[in-house]
């Protein structure tokens, strides 16, 4: 009988494999409830300022050309430091920092909400950078913990993946209605009291969640009290290398990839993660262990991961370009085009984990990819007639469901078959490769997208780069597919 299979009784004098647990406790579904709604908050505080940026650029006396920082900022830290803090999570509890980044985001809220000038606001926004960078990876470890490999977890990750893809869309839609109705500065103020509720309530209701003493797990015997170390050089590698590679990719899309400063950035940034693959092999503590780094699941699964998360940003980007510059859309409209996308990562994130559970992590990962390809593909016949509305509402519903599905495919890989101590470092690795993704495919398309216009300005030149920005993109989801049904193992 396979190993896979269950019979209803155990037959006497052998012995069973206890079945799976199939039913959350009501402390889990709290716990599940709290969890979801901060990584829900951290989607929609990523995107709520998108479609403000120009009214806050006039509000603060921002430059047309210093008016990406806004984002850049944010993006710079949430990125840099996320393997960091993953780990930090794991060393000196996840609960402690989960409830750390969760004070902090809520501070820096209100600081970018009054802000009076650009470097108030600027320094608003690298603090919610790094509470975004120790609120996801402790999150998603606290939630891998609560819910042991299986189909709970499988579930809790779907709909994680799905609300954190929902407030990515939520967050568009929001700040476009905030900005006219209220004030820009409500972006940054609706975050306060939900920080707040999720301060007061996640104490009685998240217990904290730490590694075994050492002594317990590796010999069996009384623990032992051991110091957490950490590696200072592995940390000071991988946070500058990080930071040094999302600001050249983000040189890249504002000046050029030839340009000096986008190549001495690019070039520090891979130096730097190159030398941090042989500080962590000489390390005896080291932030991410040689053994993982070379594991095929993490390998693969977040190359997997990279790809959905570069193409589906980027893709909104670009649609954004279409809808604004070609069919002449209001930042509002934009927004509401898109929520038809966030019904679609919706559906797919309610049904990855149930997809995982019964084909495998592999083929759930080849399908969606698969899915995204085919329905971005279909987005290069779009055209300058408002009547092409259509199509791309269908496509991105399409899309965004095969999206999610790869997503949720790569949460379980990525998160799998590494013991409860070692999940922040899991969940690190997987959010650095989210936040890297994010920040990486918008420069790339739009440069794709320049190139193709050759300089030339108007509607029909801006559809022709798109379009040609677009089929990139199909190709791209589609080599990923193809590299992960080749190298990933399934796992149920």
């Amino acid at each position: 009988m396979s190993a896979l299979t269950e019979s209803p009784a155990a037959a006497p004098g052998t012995s069973s494999i206890p079945a799976p647990q199939l039913r959350m406790t009501g402390r889990q579904k709290l716990v599940l409830t709290l969890l979801l709604g901060a990584q829900f908050m951290i989607a929609v505080d990523f995107s709520i300022l998108n479609v403000a940026l120009p009214v806050v650029g006039e509000g603060l006396g921002f430059s047309l050309a210093h008016l990406q920082w806004i984002a850049t900022s944010f993006a710079l830290a949430a990125a840099g430091f996320t393997l960091l803090f993953g780990r930090l999570a794991d060393l000196f509890g996840r609960k402690r920092l989960f409830l750390g980044g969760m004070a902090l985001l809520g501070a820096s809220s209100a600081l970018g909400g009054f802000a009076t000038s650009p470097e108030v606001l600027l320094t608003a926004r690298v603090l919610q950078g790094l509470a975004t960078a120790a609120v996801t990876p402790a999150g998603l470890s606290l939630l891998t913990t609560t819910f042991k490999e299986g189909p709970l977890r499988e579930r809790a990750l779907g709909l994680n993946g799905a609300l954190m893809s929902a407030g990515f869309t939520a967050g568009a839609i929001l700040g476009g209605l905030l900005t006219e109705l209220l004030s820009w500065r409500w972006a940054f103020f609706v975050n306060v009291p939900v920080a707040l509720l999720v301060l007061v309530l996640a104490p009685s209701v998240i217990t904290e969640s730490r590694p075994r003493a050492l002594g317990s797990a590796r010999t069996g015997g009384t623990p032992l009290a051991a110091r957490p170390r950490l590696d200072v050089s592995g940390a000071v590698a991988v946070t500058g290398g990080l930071l040094s590679l999302v600001y050249g990719l983000t040189q890249a899309g504002e000046t050029g990839w030839t340009e000096p400063a986008t190549l001495l950035a690019l070039g520090a940034g891979l130096a730097l993660l190159i030398g941090f693959w042989f500080v962590e092999k000489r390390a005896t503590a080291p932030l991410v262990p040689v053994r993982i780094l070379k594991r095929r699941s993490v390998i693969w699964g977040n190359t997997a991961g990279l790809i959905a998360f570069v193409t589906e940003t980027s893709l909104v980007f670009l649609l954004t370009l279409y809808l604004q510059e070609v069919l002449g859309y209001s930042a509002l409209a934009t927004g509401l085009a898109f929520g038809v996308l966030g019904v679609g990562t919706v559906l797919g994130g309610a049904l990855g984990g149930r997809v995982v559970g019964r084909h495998g992590n592999r083929r759930t990962i080849v399908a969606g990819g698969l899915v995204q390809a085919a329905a971005t593909a279909a987005l290069v016949a779009l055209g300058a007639s408002g009547g092409w509305i259509w199509l791309l509402l269908a496509a991105t519903f399409v899309g965004g469901v095969g999206n999610m599905l790869v997503i949720v495919g790569f949460m379980v890989t990525a998160t799998s078959g590494l013991p409860d101590e070692e999940q922040g470092l899991a969940t690190g690795l997987a959010t650095m490769t989210q936040q890297v993704g994010i920040t990486l495919g918008i420069p790339v398309m739009s440069a794709l997208a320049t190139a193709r216009m050759g300089g030339a300005t108007g509607s029909e030149a801006v559809l022709s780069g798109v379009t040609f920005a677009i089929l990139v993109n199909s190709l791209l989801v589609l080599a990923g597919s193809v590299l992960a049904g080749l190298f990933l193992k399934t796992r149920r």
